[in-house]
């Protein structure tokens, strides 16, 4: 497709043989005025008055074994393609304070967006209301007929739910082989081997039954100060499953055969299916939990080498394994190549790995300024997004601890419910901007899942969060413009989402690379759509797109501060 180029003349009259009076004593020079800086954002906190209301729970009030502690993830997802934004919430158990006790099992819910800011719960109708234990959620056209499906992992076997069209879905996960009977996390739909089909990756995280959640009791000392729940130590972590899809609705478990085995039973939580050395097929990257990273790199016919360790990722800049949970990819530095964040545990840093090409990676957490900011936070879902619209990606990290017991313990300074952090990206240095960014920042919660997403149309960015035994909040950003914008909606040759099709655009001397990705995040599934900022350009340029399978496509002269829907050729 190629757009008409927008022309602007400007036409100057000059006068010719005119006598021209005297001119008068130049006035007195002014300093220039300085150059404006960013605009303070504003974030404001309006799930409730949206009609976001679903409890979200998960265990008990102590909290006495881990499964109890992890929370829930989230998802914005255009179920019914009416162009706008939707929400699903999972929901877990609630135990009683007997912890022995089962009190209450929570149903996810699917809420759809009315489009005058607002939600309708249609959980019931759409019948995706599941009481599993759950987890988390991602999402991918999985059958090729156009419409988004929802994956849900749970404690215990996970939900596959088709889209049927007609505004409800069919959970089909036993019959299509993904039932997948363990403690998943995080999960991702991808085409591992090229073949058009979107294959499964599922993180499992430990290996336990209910009995033994509902029978644990607190065994651990935190910092030597306060008894805390069991996990994960001592518990033998869950086997990870990669499932090949055949095309027909049905999977197959494919682990071992395509060098996925997960032989260290590794604590996995976070999942991101990527193309991180642009080569055109796409690896996977594992979060796990006081375990080394593991980084499969694709040999482009579908099957892996786990490379975690020789390429830097597997673990930080000191050598050392960290608690990881949540990830998220984006070029931060303004390369062309997709670095990668990862949340931690409370007392250590969030990492960032700068992606120096051929899946090779380095900890910049330091230089950056990470390390300053994050570090005795306990930090889960995580984003890269542009929330000022000046041309380059900020993070946003939410927070919450595991430990209930730390209020009860001052002398350690931590509290269970937590600030968000708000990162601007000033030149591949993060400057913390979390306290001025509005009320919708200064809302203290024992937060988990997060997904960003354009829900009202406006053209920024918003967050959807959840938190731990509450309502979930819906943060809408309300930051004045630095810049315009364009949203890439980007179909595959059935309709639905080009999952993992890369959009590199050029807009006022600037290039930026974004990717179309299930999953990542905290258990959690951010809008399928490509929104970049823009800086004050009005038009870009050229936008390149490379789709799944090898095509390429070329735009150019596309207008800002537009939805721009380009479909596979």
């Amino acid at each position: 497709m190629r757009l008409p180029r927008l022309l602007a003349l400007s036409l100057a009259c000059l006068g010719c043989g005119e006598s021209t009076p005297p001119s008068p004593p130049a006035p007195k020079a002014e300093a220039p005025a300085p150059p404006p800086g960013p605009p303070t954002p504003r974030f404001v906190e309006v799930a409730k008055e949206a009609g976001l209301t679903t409890v979200l729970v998960s265990g008990g009030p102590d909290k006495d074994h881990i499964l109890e502690s992890t929370g829930t993830g989230c998802a914005f997802v255009d179920y019914d393609g009416d162009g706008r934004l939707d929400v699903y919430l999972v929901n877990a158990w609630a135990l009683d304070e007997d912890p022995s006790q089962v009190r209450l099992k929570g149903r996810n819910a699917l809420y759809r967006n009315k489009g005058d800011g607002t939600f309708e719960d249609v959980t019931e109708e759409a019948g995706v209301g599941d009481d599993s234990w759950g987890c988390g959620v991602s999402v991918a056209d999985y059958d090729g007929d156009g419409r988004v499906d929802l994956y849900v992992t749970n404690f215990g076997p996970n939900r596959l739910y088709r889209n049927r069209g007609d505004g409800t879905f069919e959970e089909v996960a036993e019959k299509a082989g993904v039932a997948d009977p363990g403690w998943g996390a995080g999960s991702a739909f991808f085409d591992a081997d090229g073949d058009g089909d979107l294959d499964l990756y599922v993180a499992n995280y430990i290996d336990c039954t209910m009995d033994e959640v509902l029978a644990a009791r607190r065994t651990t000392m935190w910092r030597d100060m306060v008894k805390v729940l069991v996990g994960p130590f001592g518990l033998r972590g869950g086997r990870d499953h990669f499932y090949r899809n055949h095309g027909d609705g049905t999977f197959s478990d494919a682990t071992d055969e395509v060098g996925m085995t997960d032989t260290a039973e590794s604590y996995g939580l976070g999942v991101l299916a990527s193309d991180l050395d642009g080569d055109g097929d796409v690896d996977v990257f594992v979060a796990n939990d006081s375990n080394p990273n593991f980084l499969y790199r694709n040999d482009g016919r579908g099957t892996f080498t786990e490379v975690g360790t020789w390429s830097g990722i597997g673990v930080n800049g000191n050598g050392v394994a960290q608690a990881d949970m949540g990830v998220d990819a984006a070029d931060f530095d303004g390369d062309l190549r997709q670095d990668v964040l990862v949340t931690t545990f409370a007392q250590d840093t969030a990492t960032l790995y700068r992606n120096e090409g051929d899946l090779a990676f380095q900890d910049v957490a330091v230089p950056a300024g990470l390390k300053a900011i994050t570090y005795r936070a306990l930090k889960w879902g995580c984003a890269f997004f542009d929330y000022d619209h000046d041309a380059d990606v900020d993070v946003t990290i939410v927070n919450g601890h595991i430990y209930p017991q730390v209020d009860q313990s001052p002398e350690l300074a931590e509290t269970y419910r937590q600030l968000p952090f708000l990162l601007r990206n000033d030149g591949g240095k993060l400057t913390d901007v979390s306290r001025e960014a509005g009320p919708g920042f200064q809302v203290a919660a024992s937060a988990r899942g997060l997904a960003v997403g354009d829900y009202d149309d406006d053209g920024d960015l918003d967050l959807l969060v959840t938190a731990m035994d509450s309502p979930p909040l819906l943060l809408r950003n309300d930051t004045p413009r630095a810049g315009r914008w364009l949203k890439l909606r980007l179909l595959d040759k059935a309709g639905g989402p080009a999952i993992n099709a890369r959009a590199t655009i050029t807009a006022g001397g600037k290039s930026q690379l974004r990717e179309v990705r299930s999953g990542s995040t905290h258990q959690s599934q951010n809008a399928l759509d490509l929104h970049f900022g823009l800086g004050p350009a009005a038009i870009v340029e050229r936008v390149e797109i490379a789709w799944p399978g090898g095509q390429t496509s070329t735009l150019r002269d596309v207008k800002a501060d537009q939805t721009f829907t380009a479909r596979q050729p």
